[in-house]
């Protein structure tokens, strides 16, 4: 590890372990006054705004609970891609699309290709989520054995061979690595996630959203578990901004910020190790923030806008195709059998139904295969897929 750079202001110690040294960080707060000039309190102050505004949207908006599942999803993807995964929204529906038109579910089916590998990540992240917002909202409080539990899900039924432990739903027992970087062996690990937890739940010291970066930093700093470590520490960030009110759904996906400026989310956690700059972390975080807030309520909006315009083209017909068309907010991603079996009708309705879509441009084919076709609703994909606006 870089034992000549670490210099004298970071924030932990090496440790000799064996013919190694790891790295021991000092418990939070910062043991030096942070440094946060105006520029960062603008940040601050604007990221705020656009969390409660998405929030307020949130509350506002009367959207059919597959499409908050749709931004939920698109962190959960740009949380695996990070990690190296390759996953778009089209395998993954596909994916379930096949699963309801065999009669059997997403986790019956084979993960022997790198695309099922990958899905299993994302299908876990989005129930691991899931389950850690209705864990907080039952009013138990973020705990290790929440977080054990989080990493079990995240991690049960991924190949072994994406896993690089034999632990899951547990901290690590042997020590691991990032590159050169050890990070507090097994026997550190307990203090210092139990020290963690503790500054989290008496309120830290700083505003909630700066607090919410130093725990991020300090998580991924422990690296607590052999595996996941980046996944859940992402995951938690979401499911804080929600114990801290600021998210009403989990439709924040900070991690498309994360994953487009991946080598800065590295290096400016590296720079608190060695040098304790905490100040550019922490404007990389909250800048990340104030982004992908705004880009939330872009794309909330976009989509609401969009079923306004459906229901009132289509809403008041009795016509198989106008109602598909309204169905798409509930089901984006459709075969034949699906619209057939949806509004009881015959197949060959179903198809001129889906015929009658994709004149309009309302749906579009995605196999490009005679038999077995799946179909997507174009308008609302492009607005799921496209890039951020504000960054």
């Amino acid at each position: 590890m870089w034992v000549d750079e670490l210099g004298d202001d970071a924030p932990g110690q090496l440790v000799t372990y064996g013919r190694r040294s790891y790295y021991k960080p000092d418990p939070l707060p910062p043991s030096r006054g942070l440094s946060l000039d105006d520029d960062f309190y603008e940040m601050l102050s604007e990221a705020t705004f656009w969390l409660g505004q998405l929030s307020g949207i949130s509350r506002m908006v009367d959207f059919p609970a597959v499409l908050y599942t749709s931004l939920l999803r698109k962190e959960a993807m740009e949380s695996a891609e990070i990690e190296g995964a390759d996953i778009d929204f089209n395998a993954l529906y596909s994916y379930e699309t096949q699963a309801v038109d065999a009669d059997s579910t997403p986790d019956s089916w084979s993960s022997s290709t790198d695309t099922t590998k990958d899905i299993y990540e994302v299908l876990n992240y989005e129930r691991a989520l899931e389950h850690g917002i209705d864990t907080l909202d039952s009013e138990e409080e973020l705990s290790i054995d929440l977080l054990h539990r989080l990493h079990e899900q995240l991690l049960t039924g991924v190949p072994d061979d994406r896993v690089d432990t034999d632990t899951i739903g547990a901290f690590k027992t042997t020590p691991n690595h990032i590159g050169d970087y050890l990070p507090p062996v097994p026997d550190a690990v307990d203090g210092a996630m139990e020290a963690l937890l503790t500054y989290y739940r008496t309120g830290g010291r700083y505003h909630p959203l700066t607090d919410i970066a130093l725990f991020h930093y300090q998580f991924e700093t422990i690296h607590p578990y052999g595996d996941g470590n980046g996944r859940l520490g992402r995951l938690l960030v979401t499911l804080q901004l929600h114990d801290n009110g600021y998210l009403e759904r989990p439709t924040l996906y900070l991690s498309e910020y994360f994953n487009r400026n991946k080598q800065t989310y590295i290096d400016r956690m590296v720079q608190v190790r060695k040098t304790g700059d905490w100040e550019s972390w922490l404007s990389f975080f909250i800048t990340g923030v104030r982004h992908q807030a705004e880009e939330s309520v872009i794309r909330t909006v976009g989509l609401d806008s969009l079923r306004q315009q459906y229901e009132t083209e289509y809403g008041d017909s009795a016509y198989t195709a106008d109602q598909l068309a309204c169905w798409l907010f509930e089901q984006p991603y459709v075969t034949a059998r699906m619209v057939a079996e949806q509004f009881n009708v015959e197949h060959s309705t179903a198809y001129r139904a889906i015929e009658t879509l994709q004149e309009q441009g309302v749906l579009e084919e995605v196999t490009g295969q005679q038999r077995n076709r799946e179909f997507r609703a174009t308008e609302i994909f492009e607005i799921l897929e496209r890039p951020p606006e504000t960054y």
